[in-house]
């Protein structure tokens, strides 16, 4: 797991940036803080849903930044605020404490130069090639395979134990706008949005939405139908099938959130308190279902989920077992 830091204290730093500007101290500390919420909840969800996730791999319980990020007249502030070395690297920004990789004595700050004993540095990678070349190393190893891990404080690679989860890399954006979204191999959530949970619970509910996206295959599925993007996503027939797989998203979210311990409710108290308050927000676009269907879908998804568990306490959720064909 891995995260996007905050490159846009890069593009608000001043002029003169000798001195440590206190707003971008303050929004780094805030960034870093929400890391460090977003690493545990991240790894216990995909990690809750190891026995029926269709693609697994390695979970080392940590989120990823990168130096490259940041103007270097603010990294001087960000090695600090992260305790990191100044190995041109890859490094840890958040540490799951009861994951593996903190487990095996990593710390937020440790530069990562080989994960699986292949190289994660590139000299002539940009920073988010270099986040997203990282987590194909750990996305293409054997997910029952202890995975060894070469830090630049330590001459001897650290191992991790076998740790298998849900395929997913996790990243946290410095953007003003409410968003989460998932590419397929990557959820991003932003900071605005994070805000925006009133607790670690219903953090998680977001996360697992875009958990589900990335699980259904979503984004590789939609491009196969052939939906247009842009502008043009939210008309006809390319908005009523992104709406479908929000519907199957936030079915599927409630058997991740159950599965890792939060509760299948979870998304039902989430989706009711944040659709009130952002009502005419994304609710209202065509490509998204209004907060009270979303409400009354994962409410009835939370019962089902009930109904064959109790038959079944192995039962895996309808849309992995029997996915429906996206028309």
């Amino acid at each position: 797991m891995m995260v996007f830091a905050v490159a846009m204290l890069a593009r608000t730093a001043p002029a003169n940036a000798a001195a440590p500007n206190t707003s971008l101290a303050h929004a780094l500390n805030e960034i870093i803080a929400m890391e460090a919420r977003v690493a545990p909840i991240a790894r216990r969800l995909a990690t809750g849903a190891a026995p029926w996730c269709p693609a697994l791999a390695p979970t080392p319980g940590w989120l990823l930044g990168d130096r490259r990020l940041y103007d270097e007249r603010l990294w001087p502030m960000v090695r600090a605020a992260y305790a990191a070395s100044d190995a041109d690297a890859p490094f840890v920004a958040a540490l799951d404490p009861s994951g593996p990789a903190a487990a095996a004595g990593l710390r937020v700050g440790d530069a990562i130069l080989a994960i699986g004993g292949r190289s994660a540095e590139s000299s002539g990678a940009s920073p988010h090639a270099r986040i997203a070349a990282a987590h194909a190393l750990i996305s293409t190893h054997p997910a029952n395979a202890g995975l060894s891990i070469t830090i630049a404080r330590r001459s001897a690679p650290v191992l991790l134990p076998p740790t298998p989860g849900c395929a997913s890399e996790f990243r946290v954006e410095a953007h003003r706008q409410v968003k989460a979204e998932a590419d397929g191999t990557t959820v991003y959530v932003s900071a605005a949005m994070i805000r925006l949970a009133a607790d670690d619970t219903e953090l998680a509910a977001i996360v697992a939405h875009e958990l589900a996206h990335n699980i259904l295959r979503h984004r590789a599925r939609l491009d196969a139908a052939g939906i247009t993007r842009g502008v043009g996503r939210q008309f006809g027939r390319s908005a009523r099938l992104t709406k479908a797989t929000e519907v199957e998203a936030d079915r599927l979210a409630v058997w991740l959130l159950e599965d890792a311990g939060y509760g299948a409710d979870v998304a039902s108290r989430f989706w009711t308190r944040y659709g009130q308050q952002r009502s005419k927000g994304i609710f209202s676009a065509a490509t998204h279902p209004r907060w009270r269907e979303r409400v009354a879908s994962v409410t009835a998804e939370a019962a089902l989920l009930r109904r064959l568990r109790t038959a079944d306490r192995r039962a895996v959720p309808p849309l992995i077992a029997n996915p429906p064909p996206l028309e």
